[in-house]
């Protein structure tokens, strides 16, 4: 069965300038998620869909394939994951012929997830026929029931969530220990069938599966702070390996 990663990095982040190159732990950001996809044992292969010179030939430095570039209208801001997917499928068929069953998304932006948690994803889509797609997911830290919006008149604030829906009149004044518990997608990765990519024009599809992360290891650099915080997990995580400083 071919697996196939594609690693998407592209050129133009705004929070972040160059952060996909930038120096995470003394390597490149993008480098981290390549190691891993490497050492996966069910990706069959590994690719980085890129509209920047720079980022390709790091890369290509370490370890990745990058048998294309990406067009510049499939690397914008509002560019979806669905386009660039698509792109990169329609290529290998048309210039290789070749076509994987399964399609990962796997960002730089989450270079602390590992080679086994990726493959706890595969092995996820694999056990659950009837999955369309599989998304990690963590505890929310927040709970929606918690929440508040701002008054039409900007003074005041009301609860985001109606009664209606928590089933609590004061949901704010009330341990959360109380109500159900909810989930945030992590962004880490997605595990795709190949048929709700190209039929369902989707990353998820109608059944999509899941499987729990640890909060530190799902760390999505967005912005500064995020930048951070995975510098100090991944300089804990080498230090407890005995590869840190």
């Amino acid at each position: 069965m071919e697996i196939l990663a594609v690693i998407p990095a592209r050129g133009g982040s705004k929070s972040v300038p160059r952060k996909n190159i930038r120096p995470l732990a003394g390597r490149p950001l993008i480098a981290w998620i390549i190691g891993e996809a490497k050492k996966s044992k069910l990706v069959t292969r590994a690719i980085v869909s890129t509209d920047d010179s720079e980022i390709a030939a790091v890369a290509k430095a370490h370890g990745a394939e990058v048998p294309f570039m990406r067009p510049a209208e499939l690397a914008q801001d509002l560019s979806t994951d669905v386009e660039f997917l698509l792109h990169a499928l329609g290529w290998l068929k048309r210039e290789e012929n070749y076509e994987p069953e399964i399609v990962l998304r796997l960002p730089p932006t989450s270079p602390l997830c590992t080679a086994a948690r990726i493959d706890e994803g595969i092995r996820k889509l694999l056990d659950t026929p009837e999955a369309d797609a599989v998304r990690p997911v963590i505890e929310a830290s927040k709970h929606p029931y918690k929440m508040w919006k701002i008054s039409a008149d900007g003074r005041w604030l009301e609860p985001f969530l109606a009664t209606e829906i928590t089933g609590f009149a004061a949901p704010h004044d009330l341990p959360r220990q109380l109500f159900p518990k909810v989930y945030m997608q992590t962004g880490a990765m997605d595990v795709i069938r190949l048929r709700t990519l190209r039929d369902l024009k989707s990353t998820s599809g109608n059944k999509l599966a899941y499987f729990v992360m640890e909060a530190d290891e799902a760390i999505n650099i967005d912005h500064e702070m995020d930048f951070a915080m995975a510098e100090f997990f991944m300089q804990r995580r080498l230090r407890s390996q005995g590869g840190g400083k």
